[in-house]
């Protein structure tokens, strides 16, 4: 499981402002403007076509997807250390490691709670083989830039090819649970069809990753 494993959380409720430069859109043009989104909702593809270069474009492309990467939804189950997070961020509760498999240790399998669907009386989230993303796949404390090159590698990304990335963005049924994480949980940014346009956008401009330290657009 490369590009979601998710579990729960929230973010604030606020609008997106418009603002050029890194911290809206990953690329090195501060002149571009791009429209103001809500949080819970994704730009589309075609509104980056204000970047004339095709690189800076690629870049501002995945900069807006890595909002959903780093979204709590997803970025829970991707952790740097052995112990997937919860809610906005804090440690898994009950305690759990994440096993020599990623999927937990014996007795205490990921799957011995977590079913294939949500358990809404039990308020457990639930879907199709859940489990934590590899080590090499953490995103918990990355930014964009380093998120970018780890998907982008197969020696880290499963042997996946790019192809194979953006077909897991769109139809992926773990990914999926993103936008349908259960009661009191707050769904990542738009939806899988709009995160998975996105991928595959910034795969057909050359898949280039944003410069070092550039943040996905900021919450205000």
């Amino acid at each position: 499981m490369l590009l979601a494993a998710l579990l729960l959380g929230g973010a604030p409720a606020a609008m997106m402002s418009c603002q050029p430069g890194h911290s809206q859109n990953g690329a090195a043009n501060p002149s571009v403007q791009l429209p103001a989104v809500p949080p819970r909702e994704l730009r589309s593809p075609d509104v980056f076509a204000v970047y004339s270069e095709r690189a800076e474009r690629s870049r501002a492309l995945f900069s807006e997807a890595a909002r959903v990467m780093l979204h709590p939804r997803c970025a829970n189950c991707h952790p740097s250390g052995d112990t997937p997070l919860q809610r906005e961020g804090g440690l898994h509760d009950p305690p759990v490691q994440r096993g020599a498999e990623d999927r937990g240790v014996v007795g205490m399998e990921c799957t011995s709670c977590h079913q294939d669907q949500n358990l809404e009386l039990a308020r457990v989230p639930g879907a199709p083989n859940w489990h934590l993303a590899p080590r090499s796949m953490a995103w918990v404390g990355r930014s964009p830039d380093s998120i970018c090159e780890q998907i982008k590698d197969p020696a880290r990304n499963g042997g996946k090819t790019l192809a194979q990335i953006v077909d897991h963005s769109q139809h992926d049924a773990l990914v999926a649970w993103g936008w349908a994480p259960g009661v009191e949980r707050e769904p990542a940014p738009g939806s899988q069809a709009q995160f998975g346009a996105l991928v595959a956008a910034w795969v057909e401009s050359g898949a280039e990753c944003p410069p070092p330290s550039a943040a996905p657009a900021e919450v205000r």
